[in-house]
């Protein structure tokens, strides 16, 4: 990986400017919360999240990653697996002994949550029972470690003017632990409309994962 892709380029003072703004990680997602939802097929930098305002998962975590790093938090993220659905990248801190993340999604269910978890597993688990496709089909079945962005061979992956897809596919590589076994899958009952429906509120339709059709097996 290393090429004139991974240059590491200085952050310049307009981009200082608004990393010294976001000074707390609810400031960091309430700007994510704040920009469009990208829909395009691409990976760009936190550089080019702060040109263009717009992100999707996985470039609002390196984003939120980034802005944690220049707090003095390690860039740190996790992967959230799916089944029929889309993984879900999250930005994860610490603080005072405890996680908590910062997260863009086209579901308003699947963002920031506050430190107060002991451990990833429980981290991981908060995002379960709001973690579903459009369908209404509950789809998270595992959680990665948290993997340090400046560590996985992409130096300069916060101001890069190419796509960085590789960092997306790093995550797919990488080992999960599962959070539900497969009993427990079959006995999952579907999300009601009403919790569907609102926790797409805002989202962009051309971003959505489509799921294959409702399997048998599922609750009601």
């Amino acid at each position: 990986m290393v090429t004139e892709k991974w240059t590491i380029i200085p952050w310049d003072s307009g981009e200082i400017s608004l990393l010294n703004d976001l000074n707390d990680p609810f400031k960091i997602q309430g700007f994510l919360d704040s920009i469009d939802y990208n829909a395009v097929v691409e990976t760009r930098s936190p550089r080019i999240v702060m040109r263009h305002r717009r992100a999707h998962c996985l470039e609002g975590a390196l984003f939120a990653a980034a802005c944690l790093e220049h707090l003095g938090y390690p860039p740190l993220l996790v992967d959230l697996k799916a089944e029929n659905d889309d993984d879900h990248l999250i930005a994860v801190f610490k603080l005072n002994g405890y996680w908590g993340a910062i997260a863009k999604s086209n579901f308003t269910t699947l963002r920031y949550r506050e430190p107060v978890y002991r451990s990833l597993r429980e981290l991981s688990m908060s995002y379960f029972d709001v973690y579903f496709n459009t369908l209404g089909e509950k789809t998270l079945r595992a959680y990665s470690l948290p993997h340090n962005i400046d560590r996985i061979g992409c130096p300069g992956w916060q101001t890069t003017e190419q796509d960085i897809g590789e960092i997306g596919d790093y995550f797919n590589g990488v080992r999960h632990i599962p959070l539900v076994s497969e009993e427990q899958v079959k006995q999952l009952s579907i999300t009601g409309d009403y919790l569907v429906k609102s926790s797409l509120i805002g989202s962009n339709p051309a971003g959505l994962y489509v799921p294959e059709p409702r399997r048998s097996g599922n609750g009601s």
